[in-house]
């Protein structure tokens, strides 16, 4: 029986996308279940192939990747439909309960949870004002040193 991954890169041999777009995610998610939506985005990242930001979602592994994903999450919101909106909005909302439930884990260090109270706090931002965002999180990173 073929892994998750296995079965994702023949996916993605077979259909060579262009890009893999939010489209492609319910037919991958019902292709390799059980997977989360959440596990199948971070083999899409793994996997190198070009992602759509709705398919690519919030990448939490660093500030950086933070940080893009979000303004990518930010164009899609200002520049898509009604429909690209909500999409938008419940994969930062889902983003930041993750984030919140790192933040809360006795099971990580304390580093890790005030990296996670941090990154809430900027999946909480986006969600008041998408638009702002870029601006915000521009400052925010230089007052951290991220930059």
């Amino acid at each position: 029986m073929p892994s998750r991954q296995g079965k994702l890169d023949a996916w993605l041999a077979a259909r060579a996308p262009g890009e893999v777009g939010p489209a492609d995610i319910e037919t991958l998610l019902r292709l390799l279940t059980p997977v989360t939506e959440s596990d199948l985005r971070r083999l899409l990242r793994a996997s190198g192939a070009p992602l759509h930001p709705l398919a690519a979602g919030v990448d939490q592994a660093s500030f950086t990747t933070l940080q893009d994903s979000l303004l990518a999450l930010a164009t899609c919101y200002e520049d898509g439909t009604a429909d690209d909106k909500r999409a938008a909005r419940r994969i930062v909302i889902t983003a930041k309960d993750h984030a919140k439930l790192a933040a809360r884990s006795q099971h990580v260090s304390p580093d890790k949870r005030t990296e996670k109270e941090e990154m809430a706090t900027w999946l909480l931002t986006w969600l008041e004002n998408p638009v702002v965002f870029p601006l915000w999180a521009e400052l925010r990173a230089k007052a951290l040193g991220l930059d």
